[in-house]
């Protein structure tokens, strides 16, 4: 590589861990997602025409793609020696050319609404310009081996379907870059530390006092269900924040964000993962199904909008818990009381406002958190919705202590009193560990792995298991 021929870089998967026509379609899914949809069926055959459609929709910024860092050493040597750098992609022209000025590079080449500047159209291009092995090229594809045979020398980037031994084998000159994604990396998009949250369907069965092996085999894979289609939904939620995401001190080392793991994996990963909640779903039965559904499209439905709306939000995350148990009792066959279910939402909430506490709290500036409703001057409203929270669940338990049903369950009815005790004392440790932004961005998860908090919750399930008098009938005391 030391002539002075220019060197032209491919872009989806070059330059560019990522691709910019999922990029755009996921984009515009954020912000128009019907005028995406139709756009996206309407040019089904014509992808030249479909991205430029996409990119009148919602226009990315091209300074927040991930850049492969090999190829932007090349291109700055390249630049070092004097030598252009350019920009040819298949994606639309107006992007490639947003993308080439963010970085500095000497010029563009991409598709119009006409021509599709990919394979033999692109080689014909770049001839036109530059001549035949008047150039350096650097891709990534098979397609790309059109070009290659007509540029001075090759930059394969990863497999390419074995392009680099095919020109090695014809003397071209060959220049191979690592490519390629881990399924470790994946495996941490899915989020399984989130599905600890799952465990939510097993309080039915424990409200019931039903320990029953075969029941808990039913939840079980009810939590497998929800646990495949949490994971569907974080993966979605992170293809449409792609954006905010990078814009996010922590959130942009991401797999998707980042380009560790391509768009175009995620989403056959989220499909893949759907089925697999549907499938479990349908095995457990009408009602659960319909619950999986339920939870599935208003999770949609929040990452799509309704987590932009102050407060919405909020009260969205509270049903999506509740939603959790009100599939363990689906899934069991245990009817959930509708106490219990009044009764939690309120903690939910008041988990909700923890969890934008911590957030605004570890927020570097007053500016509303990126692709949320919240800046920081709303600490106090959302402190003061968590005590209204909080105040709410400890009324409601109170309130079921006096009801026929609880007096059935639970014969020594002053210990539910008591019980008030440490779930009021475990509210409040969150709260304030919320304001002072002392916990994780997920107050579930956190909660499942703070010792103090966890020590709270397991003394109230033990005075509340002495009241309904299992401790005596499991241990004689």
């Amino acid at each position: 590589m030391a002539d002075r021929r220019p060197l032209v870089l491919d872009v989806d998967g070059t330059f560019l861990r990522t691709d910019m026509l999922f990029e755009s379609f996921w984009a515009g899914l954020g912000t128009a997602p019907i005028a995406t949809i139709k756009a996206a069926f309407a040019n089904l055959r014509r992808p030249a025409a479909l991205k430029a459609a996409l990119y009148d929709i919602a226009p990315i910024r091209a300074d927040l793609l991930p850049v492969n860092p090999a190829l932007a050493e090349i291109a700055k040597g390249a630049q070092e020696e004097g030598r252009e750098v350019i920009l040819a992609s298949a994606s639309d022209g107006r992007l490639v050319d947003r993308l080439a000025r963010a970085h500095g590079f000497d010029g563009a080449l991409g598709s119009t609404a006409e021509i599709n500047l990919k394979g033999a159209n692109k080689a014909e291009a770049l001839v036109a310009e530059y001549g035949d092995k008047g150039f350096i090229y650097a891709g990534d594809h098979t397609s790309d081996m059109e070009i290659w045979t007509h540029a001075s020398h090759a930059v394969v980037v990863g497999r390419a379907g074995g392009a680099a031994r095919k020109l090695a084998q014809t003397g071209h000159g060959v220049t191979e870059i690592p490519g390629g994604w881990r399924i470790a990396d994946l495996f941490k998009a899915i989020r399984p530390h989130q599905w600890v949250k799952n465990v939510l369907l097993i309080l039915p069965m424990i409200a019931a006092h039903n320990f029953d092996l075969s029941t808990l085999l039913l939840v079980c894979i009810g939590i497998a269900a929800f646990s495949a289609a949490a994971s569907c939904i974080y993966l979605v939620n992170d293809l449409l924040d792609l954006e905010a995401d990078r814009l996010h001190p922590k959130k942009c080392k991401r797999p998707f964000a980042s380009g560790a793991v391509p768009i175009r994996v995620g989403m056959v990963a989220t499909l893949v993962l759907a089925l697999i909640a549907l499938g479990l779903g349908w095995y457990l039965g009408t009602g659960f199904l319909i619950v999986v559904i339920i939870y599935m499209t208003l999770s949609l439905a929040y990452s799509l909008r309704l987590k932009r709306m102050r407060w919405v939000d909020i009260f969205t995350l509270a049903t999506l818990y509740t939603l959790r148990v009100v599939a363990g009792a689906a899934a069991s066959g245990v009817d959930a009381s509708v106490f219990m279910l009044i009764f939690i939402f309120p903690i939910f909430v008041t988990l909700g406002c923890v969890k934008r506490l911590t957030e605004l709290t570890l927020a570097t500036n007053d500016d509303r958190l990126p692709g949320r409703g919240y800046g920081r001057p709303d600490r106090e409203d959302l402190l003061n919705v968590s005590g209204l929270g909080m105040a709410g669940a400890l009324v409601i338990f109170f309130l079921y202590s006096l009801s026929a049903q609880a007096q059935a369950l639970y014969p020594t009815q002053w210990l539910l009193w008591v019980a008030l005790i440490p779930i009021a004392w475990w509210l409040l440790r969150m709260i304030r560990l919320g304001w002072y932004g002392k916990q994780d961005y997920d107050p579930i998860v956190f909660a499942l792995k703070d010792k103090r908090g966890v020590g709270l919750l397991l003394m109230t399930l033990a005075l509340m298991f002495y009241a309904a008098g299992l401790w005596q009938e499991w241990f004689g005391f």
